[in-house]
């Protein structure tokens, strides 16, 4: 590592060396999984979830890891690469569950219908052109048709896949009712399908470009639940009926031991066990304890920075620190 002031502000083009980033900000990124550290009751809470085949809803200040458990527990069992359905205001079940271009599907069928320019003999035996009809193809329906993280983590098999649902506070009112016959059923269907002529129809799996799921009747149901682990900031309430289908498991408020493991682990070395690191855990754990809304990964930038061999000292660092360390609450 090497801290440098890379802009300096002068509009002078100059040869400058990058730091290379840090583990956490490598590309194409990769799972921290193995420097996650569950707090106390999270394993018996994960347990309880694939014993019982119920979704695990995670609930916890950002940055404490909720949607890291899911990657470690997948690791742990050898689950399939985990799905993944992140929660905007705009989320909708049946997105979820399946995705149909119904514009791209119209346009296919009008180009194979409209006529075009082709070659025909006439009756001397010349060749002219002559105005005919566009060869007429078979309906098929599976290139414009593809499964959603849920729709595919309820396929059949024998092992479950692992779908992760992020930040579903952030969703429509509606959107956790909406779950609910879903998550105790396991199954659902494609209207699209119901009424095709086919009985099955190959549809793409999500993430998957090459790998289709034979779907038959336009019915789809899982035969093994899927490990499901919904997170939650904790901005709102969620409705009983769907409280009740979930394993419930809220992130303890970190303290300065769980940090500097946390650091630790994150930065792969040992921390000294005085200096202006553990002073800055100290710190942000005492911070936090008070109330405010801090992230983890805001620690491990400052933490990284304070560390460089030659990082900035006095003012500058304050300022760096306070650029950093910023309540996530205020602006």
């Amino acid at each position: 590592m090497s801290w440098n002031t890379y802009y300096v502000g002068d509009g002078e083009p100059r040869d400058v060396t990058l730091a290379d980033p840090p583990p956490w900000r490598t590309f194409p990124r990769t799972s921290d999984q193995r420097a996650f550290q569950p707090p106390e009751g999270l394993t018996d809470a994960v347990n309880a979830a694939l014993y019982l085949h119920r979704p695990l809803l995670i609930t916890g200040s950002a940055g404490t890891g909720k949607s890291t458990v899911i990657e470690q527990v997948a690791e742990e069992l050898k689950l399939r690469r985990v799905l993944r359905w992140p929660i905007t205001s705009r989320s909708t079940l049946t997105d979820a569950l399946y995705q149909y271009d119904a514009l791209g599907h119209i346009h296919s069928l009008r180009l194979r219908q409209t006529p075009y320019e082709g070659r025909s003999k006439g009756r001397n035996g010349g060749r002219g052109p002559a105005r005919t009809e566009r060869p007429q193809a078979v309906d098929d329906i599976a290139p414009f048709l593809k499964l959603g993280p849920l729709g595919t983590a309820l396929l059949p098999g024998d092992r479950p896949r692992a779908l992760l649902i992020d930040e579903i506070d952030k969703s429509d009112l509606d959107l956790p009712s909406d779950l609910l016959d879903v998550l105790e059923r396991g199954e659902f269907e494609i209207p699209e399908l119901v009424r095709h002529r086919l009985r099955q129809v190959p549809v793409r799996e999500w993430g998957e470009r090459e790998r289709t799921y034979l779907v038959r009747d336009g019915h789809v149901q899982c035969t093994r639940f899927p490990f499901i682990v919904m997170t939650s900031n904790g901005e709102r309430d969620f409705p009983a009926p769907f409280l009740r289908r979930c394993i419930r498991y809220t992130m303890p408020a970190p303290t300065a031991d769980m940090l500097r493991d946390a650091v630790a682990a994150h930065l792969r070395r040992e921390l000294p066990d005085s200096g202006p690191v553990p002073d800055l855990i100290k710190e942000f754990a005492d911070r936090v304890a008070r109330g405010d809304s801090l992230a983890v990964d805001q620690l491990l930038n400052a933490v990284r920075l304070i560390s460089d061999a030659q990082a900035p000292s006095g003012a500058q660092r304050d300022r760096i620190l306070d650029l950093l360390l910023r309540d996530l609450s205020g602006g």
